[in-house]
C-alpha cells in the first residue's frame, strides 16, 4: 500500500503532470487504513461486548481534547456498502481494517461465546470489498482490548497475554494499567510501559509462529506486523544532536524493530532503562522473535 506525501521543496522541483498507475509495477498496491474503534461506531449494538477505549472515553471524557468517543465515530458499521463504493470510486485496490476482538468474542473468550453478529459483519465487509477487487488486509488487534480481560488479568501487564490466547481466542491480548494504587490510577509510566511492549511482543511471535505451524500450509496465508516509524533528524551535524536522533529513533521503531531482526533491545534502552527493562530469554524465545513475522509493515 502507498501513502504519498508531496513535500513542496523551492530547491528541487519535479513534474507531476504524467505521474500515473502506470509509473508503478505491475501488482502495486493502492490503499487506506483504519481501525475499528475510529470507524466502526455501534458500540452497544449487534451484540458487541465494551473495550477498554469505551471504558476510557466515558470513564475519562475530559482525557479527550474534544471528548469525543468511539459510540458512532463514521459509523462504519451501518455505512460500510458506502465505504467501500468510495474505495472503489477513489481507485484504491486494497483496504485494511482491523477486527474488533468484542465484537467478536464480546467477553472475551470463547466460552463467553461467539458473536454471530460480529462475524457476519466482518464476512460482508470482506465480501463486499472482494466483489469490488479490493484485497483486505486485516489487522488482528488495535488495542481495543474487551474490557473484560482487562478486569480479569490487567491485559498486557500480565504474562497470560503471550500464552497464544489471542491467536486461539482465549486470553486476547490488550493493554491498560489496573488502578491498585488509588492514588494513582495512570499506572506507573516508569515501568508499564516496557513491560506493555515486552508481552505485545511475546504475544505477537507466539501468535504468528501458531499460525505458520498449524495453519499456513493449509490457508497459504501471510501474517506479519504494523511498526509505527517515525523519522528523526538531526538539528545539526553535532555529535549530540546526532546521538539525540538516534536515541529517539531506538525508543520509537527499534523498541519494536530490533527485537524482532535481532532478538533483543536496542543498547542504548538497556544503558538507559536498566533493569526496567525486561529481558528475553535465550535461546528460544529470541529465536521464536526473529523468525516471528513474515512481513513487517510502516505505519507513519
Amino acid at each position: 500500500m502507498l501513502v504519498i506525501s508531496l513535500i513542496n521543496n523551492q530547491s528541487i522541483r519535479y513534474s507531476t503532470a504524467s505521474f500515473n498507475r502506470t509509473n508503478f509495477p505491475a501488482g502495486f498496491l493502492f490503499g487506506t487504513a483504519s481501525s475499528a474503534y475510529q470507524y466502526e461506531g455501534a458500540a452497544r449494538e449487534g451484540g458487541k461486548g465494551p473495550s477498554i477505549w469505551d471504558t476510557f472515553t466515558h470513564r475519562y471524557p475530559d482525557k479527550i481534547i474534544d471528548r469525543s468517543n468511539g459510540d458512532v465515530a463514521v459509523d462504519s458499521y451501518h455505512r460500510y456498502k458506502e465505504d467501500v463504493q468510495i474505495m472503489k470510486e477513489m481507485g484504491l485496490n486494497a483496504y485494511r481494517f482491523s477486527i474488533s476482538w468484542p465484537r467478536i468474542l464480546p467477553n472475551g473468550k470463547l466460552s463467553g461465546g461467539v458473536n454471530k453478529n460480529g462475524v457476519k459483519y466482518y464476512n460482508n465487509l470482506i465480501n463486499g470489498l472482494l466483489a469490488n477487487d479490493i484485497e483486505p488486509f486485516i489487522t488482528l488487534f488495535h488495542w481495543d482490548l474487551p474490557q473484560s480481560l482487562e478486569d480479569e488479568y490487567s491485559g498486557f501487564l500480565s504474562p497470560r497475554v503471550v500464552v497464544a490466547g489471542y491467536a486461539l481466542g482465549i486470553l486476547a491480548p490488550g493493554r491498560c494499567s489496573a488502578s491498585q494504587n488509588i492514588n494513582c490510577t495512570g499506572g506507573d509510566s516508569a515501568t508499564e510501559p516496557y513491560l506493555v511492549s515486552h508481552y505485545q511482543l511475546l504475544a505477537h511471535a507466539a501468535a504468528v509462529n501458531l499460525y505458520k505451524r498449524k495453519y499456513q500450509e493449509i490457508q497459504k496465508g501471510i501474517i506479519g506486523i504494523t511498526l509505527v516509524t517515525p523519522w528523526m533528524v538531526p538539528y545539526s551535524n553535532a555529535r549530540h544532536n546526532k546521538n539525540a536522533a538516534q536515541r529517539a529513533l531506538d525508543f520509537s521503531l527499534g523498541w519494536f524493530m530490533d527485537p524482532l531482526t535481532n532478538g533483543d533491545y536496542p543498547h542504548v534502552m538497556k544503558s538507559y532503562v536498566g533493569n526496567r527493562l525486561p529481558k528475553f530469554s535465550k535461546n528460544k524465545l529470541r529465536w521464536q522473535l526473529q523468525i516471528s513475522s513474515m512481513f513487517i509493515q510502516r505505519d507513519s
